[in-house]
This record gives C-alpha cells, structure tokens and sequence, in this order.
C-alpha cells in the first residue's frame, strides 16, 4: 500500500511544491493537468505546464499523509486550492501501464509490439517498443503520421536521418525497412540512451548512430524525417534540407494544420512538397529535394 498526496495550484507554484513535496520524502513527483488544457510536446529547453496543474507525491505507507498535507499548506508560499489523499495498492507498475499499450499498426506492414505481446502477423514488420521517459510509442499523431509515411516509402539500401529522435521509434523502423544506416539526432542526450536501447532490442543497434545537433556528420543522406515542432522546423529549413542529396525524401512533422503554410514557405526554395497529411489537428509535410 503507497499513499498518494494531491495538491492543486497554478503553473508559476508548481515547481516549488515538487521540491517541497521531495523534501517531505516523496518517492516520485508527477504533474497532470487540472483543467482541460491542451500540452503540446515541448520545444527545445522548454518544460511547460499547465495554467493549473495537479502536483502529486508518491509516499511510502508509514508516512502520514495529514503531516504532509499541513506542513505544505503551512510552508507552500503560493497557497494551496485543493488537496486529495489516496492509497494505492502494490502492483507492477510498468505492466500495469502496458495494459493500456496494445500492438498499433502502421501502413500495410509495419507493427509496433510492447514485449511480451506475439506479433499479430509473423510476415510483417515488427518493432519492439516499450513507453519510456523519451517521447514517442506511436501513439502520438505526429509519430503515427510519421510512421505511415517511413512505412510507404523504398527504404532498402538507404541512408536516414530521424531529426529529433526522442525514443527512436523512427530510426528503428527505418532500419526495420530496410535502411543501410541511420543517424539519430537530439538535443537531449537522455533520449540518445532511449534510441541506442531501443535499436539494440531490435536487433539493429550497429546500423544507428548517435549524435548531437552539433556533431552532425556534413556528408548528405538520401531521407530525413524531423518530428519536432513548427518553429524549429521553420529556423532549421536550411541546416535540414542541407543534408538532403538531390532527389532526396523529407517528411516533417510536429505541425498543427494551422502552421503548415508557413513550414511549406520556409523549406519551398528545395523542396517540392507533395499533398500533406493529416491526423486529427496535425499534419506531415512530405516532398522532395530538387536543388542544392
């Protein structure tokens, strides 16, 4: 049994009461949403939260929870709006997450498996992804677009580029598909563990390598995919269709509907897009490099 301790505040408090949280003994902090504000993923050093947020520690049995709960409000400088104790009964954490993780496929061949669960179809392609700490299982729609998109094209042979790596679901299906080699790029050296974890459990660990925005190889590949966001994109269009060949493929992803014109416009001086996709409010930019 773990008692678990939920406080109420706004954004600008919410760091402040992890901290507190942690020095009363909280095993582990979380930040959820109490409103109905949508969080999109995070740009480069960015750590956003919600306007209001649920702060909630994570506490051994023996620990009083009514102690906990009046040393914050007496210590808390931002005043606290509501606060929900609960016991939590022991089970697998992991597995119980799982639970909700089933096999998604993705285009005609292409299945991403959390272990323990048989590969639906034997023939097709499987990739073998647990949820982690670093973005993206699929479940995502700009990984998902993604996906389908790596899942359509004629990989065998090629050289790839997955910019903004996060767990390496893309570099790993790219390989899965048939690339020659890979290079995963992030700015966060967490989520280059996460991908070199993820290609060695699939087999394909010696076809990937790792770099930092900064340490990337000059020589150009035949794809590149970047699942960021659209203001990165946009300040990268050069540096990234850079490492294009002539006749090279790009999918862009990380872009609400909204902001698709001004990705096309910033990448249009080398790339020819072709019709772009969409899934629920996001969309993959896709085309080809015509000029150097």
């Amino acid at each position: 049994m773990w008692r678990q301790i939920t406080f109420s505040v706004d954004e600008a408090g919410a760091d402040a009461l992890s901290d507190l949280l942690a020095e009363l003994g909280a095993l582990s902090v979380s930040f959820e949403d109490d409103g109905d504000q949508p969080l999109f993923e995070p740009g480069p050093g960015e750590t956003p939260l919600w306007q209001q947020t649920r702060v909630t520690g994570l506490f051994e049995p023996e620990i009083d929870p009514e102690a906990v709960r009046v040393a914050v409000t007496e210590r808390y400088p931002r005043g606290i709006q509501a606060c929900t104790i609960t016991e939590l009964a022991d089970q697998v954490w992991e597995r119980a997450w799982l639970e909700h993780f089933r096999p998604i496929r993705f285009g005609q061949r292409l299945w991403v498996c959390p272990t323990g669960f048989e590969p639906p179809e034997a023939d097709a392609v499987h990739i073998v992804l647990d949820p982690g700490l670093a973005f993206g299982t699929g479940t995502h729609p700009t990984t998902a677009l993604c996906l389908d998109w790596l899942e359509g094209q004629v990989l065998t042979g090629r050289t790839v580029v997955d910019y903004g790596c996060g767990s390496g679901i893309l570099a790993v299906a790219a390989l899965k598909l048939g690339a020659v080699q890979v290079q995963a790029v992030d700015i966060d050296p967490q989520a280059l563990t996460a991908s070199a974890d993820n290609a060695r459990k699939n087999g394909v660990g010696d076809h990937l390598s790792l770099f930092l925005p900064h340490q990337i190889p000059f020589a150009p590949v035949d794809v590149l995919v970047a699942n960021i966001l659209a203001g990165p994109l946009i300040d990268l269009a050069s540096a990234l269709a850079g490492r294009l060949i002539p006749g090279g493929s790009l999918a862009l992803s990380g872009i609400l509907a909204s902001q698709a014109d001004a990705v096309c416009a910033a990448y249009r001086p080398w790339i020819r897009f072709e019709p772009m996709l969409q899934r629920e409010d996001w969309v993959l930019l896709s085309g080809i490099k015509v000029v150097d």
